[in-house]
């Protein structure tokens, strides 16, 4: 899971520098503001992204040790949160490197 996060945010990083040279030449008058902008939309969703994965191993960890309130239940359904934050997150980053490929092709 960490490789796919590093990878996104590779792909995130040469989509805000290329917004930033875009900028340089003339081509984009506010795309730098927009590209801090996204990023950091892009790392507050990752951040909630962990937050849901560390509350699931939470419900799991006081499901198992059985903390009174802790139900299976309770446990299933913060791993099931965090596994469909985690395949959007996954899904937004195919979407953003499939774009910055596409950038990257065209011819000039």
């Amino acid at each position: 899971m960490l490789a796919n996060i590093v990878s996104a945010a590779g792909a995130l990083s040469a989509v805000g520098a290329l917004g930033g040279a875009a900028a340089a030449n003339g081509a984009a008058g506010s795309g730098q503001a927009g590209a801090g902008h996204f990023l950091d939309l892009v790392n507050s969703a990752l951040q909630g992204v962990s937050a849901a994965q560390g509350s699931a191993a939470t419900a799991e960890a006081g499901y198992a040790a059985g903390v009174p309130g802790a139900t299976l239940s309770k446990a299933l359904v913060a791993n099931d949160r965090a596994a469909v934050a985690w395949n959007a997150t996954v899904a937004v980053r195919n979407e953003v490197v499939a774009a910055y490929q596409s950038i990257m092709n065209m011819q000039l």
